[in-house]
């Protein structure tokens, strides 16, 4: 098997416990998120790695695959580790559960970049920033990438800093949390410890870089909406209502 694309799906959050389950016109968001993922081409497999009953039943009501994980996991990508540890697979596409306006397009994207270049062992998504609000914004993660598209940092701060505004140049970039790693980079990953730029910005994927690994970041047109609140909720309604109008 070439790709399989694992949402990891936890029921506790400390901001909107629950929020997987949350009702989005009519659809639980977890489903919103799967019936996206199922219509990426590059996926043979797809999977909701659950750490609750209520998600696996919910998952498994509406015809989903899911499969329920250990809940000392303290991450995504353990729980990621724990699913595809005796899959013979290539690549893993890490699909966030609380990201129900995820395009197909995106997974395959990041998917394609590693199966297509065997030197790319993990690969994110980054989207440039068309709303200035979000530049100051601690909750919009922001990344800078060399001219090979390999990342440089991600921070929650501004970057770059901007000294001197040069006419005609949008240089700032918002991280996508959807990440693709090879198999066996997957498990080098979960062995890293936490590194102390992660611990500093919050930001889980300075670890890779810290320890001198590289991330391939992929540009997307595509703009999502993160659920972490209950007001994020309401902006997806209000997306997809305005969106059905259309």
């Amino acid at each position: 098997m070439d790709v399989v694309g694992i949402i990891p799906a936890r029921y506790a959050s400390v901001r909107f416990e629950g929020k997987v389950l949350a009702d989005i016109l009519g659809k639980p968001m977890i489903q919103h998120v799967w019936e996206s993922a199922l219509k990426a081409k590059s996926l043979n497999d797809l999977v909701v790695a659950c750490d609750d009953e209520r998600i696996y039943k919910v998952v498994s009501d509406f015809g989903g695959k899911a499969v329920m994980t250990a809940k000392a996991h303290t991450s995504g990508t353990e729980r990621l580790a724990e699913v595809v540890a005796d899959l013979d697979v290539k690549v893993v596409v890490n699909i966030q559960a609380d990201e129900p306006l995820v395009h197909p397009s995106m997974i395959d994207d990041v998917a394609y970049s590693i199966l297509n270049n065997p030197a790319t062992t993990m690969a994110t998504l980054m989207k440039r920033i068309e709303h200035e609000e979000e530049i100051p914004d601690a909750n919009v993660v922001k990344v800078v990438a060399d001219k090979k598209g390999f990342a440089l940092y991600f921070s929650r701060w501004p970057i770059p800093f901007v000294r001197e505004e040069e006419p005609g140049m949008r240089v700032h970039y918002k991280h996508i949390g959807l990440y693709g790693y090879t198999k066996d980079f997957l498990f080098v990953y979960k062995k890293l410890s936490a590194s102390k730029l992660e611990i500093l910005e919050k930001l889980e994927q300075l670890r890779v870089l810290e320890n001198g690994y590289e991330i391939k970041v992929i540009e997307t047109k595509f703009e999502t909406i993160g659920v972490d609140t209950r007001e994020d909720l309401e902006k997806v309604k209000q997306y997809l209502m305005i969106k059905a109008k259309v």
